[in-house]
């Protein structure tokens, strides 16, 4: 079973929290298990573009149940670029999601965009925390 939509609400919360503490504007995603977005907000301000970073993050790390900066390394690697490829594209490999597990089985992930790769991944985590 994947994340609820109250329970990625909350993670999105967590995630805010963060970013006005830091002075961020962001752009938050939690997807469920199988990458498919549950939740998104954007912050007031926040970088339009961020919405698709925060998207692509989430869904990578949803897919490989990482932080989406331990896959930044081996992003040009040709199995990682056709996963990216066969499920259209949307999947990014920088840092700045991480999974989210329950009882020890991921539901899902919440990717974050528009500050620093460090700024998006704290703001992700906190708001992972949450749960």
């Amino acid at each position: 079973m994947g994340i609820n939509l109250a329970d990625a609400n909350k993670v999105i919360a967590g995630a805010i929290a963060k970013a006005e503490e830091i002075g961020a504007k962001m752009n938050i995603a939690v997807c469920d298990n199988g990458g498919r977005l549950v939740a998104f907000q954007r912050m007031d301000g926040a970088m339009w573009a961020g919405s698709f970073g925060s998207q692509g993050k989430a869904m990578a790390s949803a897919a490989f149940g990482r932080p989406s900066g331990d896959l930044t390394e081996r992003a040009n690697h040709p199995t990682l670029r056709g996963i990216a490829h066969a499920e259209g594209d949307h999947m990014f490999y920088g840092q700045g999601a991480v999974p989210i597990f329950r009882d020890g089985k991921l539901i899902g992930a919440c990717g974050v965009g528009g500050g620093t790769a460090q700024e998006d991944e704290d703001c992700a985590q906190a708001g992972a925390d949450c749960l």
